[in-house]
C-alpha cells in the first residue's frame, strides 16, 4: 500500500494535455500541473490551463523559459521574467497556497534550483515552494518509464512524481501506469508530502539550505 500525488510539468501542449485530461477524468484522479508562461501564452494555452482547473486540477507556476535553473541566474530582472509574468497569467486559477515548481535542470534537487532572491519573493508574494521526490524520466524513457515510476512507488510511502504533458510519446503509457498504481493497491491523492514542500504559503517550513545557492559560481561549480 502506498499513497501517489502526480503531477505534470512543463505543459500545456495542445496535442497532449487534453488527452491526459481525458486520461485522469476517466479514472476520477486530481494532480497538479505546473505550467510554463510561454507555453500558456501560445494560441489555447490559457484555454488549456482553465479546462484543467475547471475539472479541479491545481495550477502551478514552473517558471517562464524553464532554460535556466533559478540557482545558475543572477539577472536582474530574474524574478518579473521568469516568475512574476507567469504568475500574472495563472491568476485566475491559482489556488489559495500559490504552487511554485523551480526548474531543476533534469530533476535535480540541489543549490542549482533556488537563489535568495527567488527565496525571498516566494516567502513575500506567500508562495509555496514544491518539490518531488521521484522522477522516472519519462521524457529520456518514453517507453520504458512506467516500470521505474512503478519501482519509486514501491519504495516510499508517499510518492510526488513528475511527468511531462509533452509530445515525447510518453504519455501514451500513461494509462497502463495509473492503472498499475491501482492494481498494486496504490491511493491517489492531490496534496503534497510535507517533506517536498519547504516553503507553504510564504513560511519557511523546512532547510532549503540544500537548494539554495548563495551565488551562480556556486551553483555552477
Amino acid at each position: 500500500m502506498f499513497d501517489l500525488t502526480l503531477s505534470f510539468d512543463n505543459g500545456p501542449h495542445p496535442d497532449v494535455t487534453p488527452e491526459v485530461l481525458d486520461v485522469l477524468a476517466a479514472r476520477d484522479i486530481l494532480a497538479t500541473f505546473f505550467t510554463i508562461g510561454r507555453r500558456l501564452a501560445l494560441p489555447g494555452g490559457l484555454v488549456l490551463a482553465e479546462r484543467a482547473w475547471r475539472a479541479g486540477h491545481w495550477i502551478g507556476n514552473h517558471t517562464w523559459n524553464h532554460a535556466t535553473p533559478l540557482g545558475e541566474c543572477d539577472a536582474p530582472d530574474l524574478i518579473e521574467t521568469e516568475l512574476a509574468s507567469t504568475q500574472r497569467l495563472i491568476e485566475p486559477f491559482t489556488h489559495p497556497s500559490r504552487w511554485f515548481r523551480p526548474f531543476g535542470g533534469g530533476g535535480n534537487l540541489d543549490r542549482r534550483l533556488l537563489n535568495p532572491a527567488v527565496v525571498d519573493h516566494l516567502v513575500r508574494e506567500k508562495h509555496s515552494c514544491v518539490l518531488w521526490n521521484a522522477i522516472p524520466r519519462d521524457w529520456d524513457n518514453p517507453d520504458g518509464w512506467v516500470e521505474t515510476a512503478l519501482a519509486q512507488c514501491a519504495a516510499q510511502d508517499w510518492t510526488l512524481i513528475v511527468l511531462h504533458d509533452l509530445p515525447t510519446g510518453a504519455m501514451r503509457h500513461l494509462p497502463r501506469f495509473l492503472d498499475a498504481v491501482k492494481a498494486r493497491g496504490g491511493r491517489f491523492r492531490q496534496d503534497f508530502p510535507p517533506g517536498c514542500v519547504p516553503i507553504l504559503n510564504g513560511r519557511i517550513v523546512a532547510d532549503i539550505t540544500p537548494f539554495v545557492a548563495n551565488t551562480v559560481a556556486e551553483a555552477l561549480a
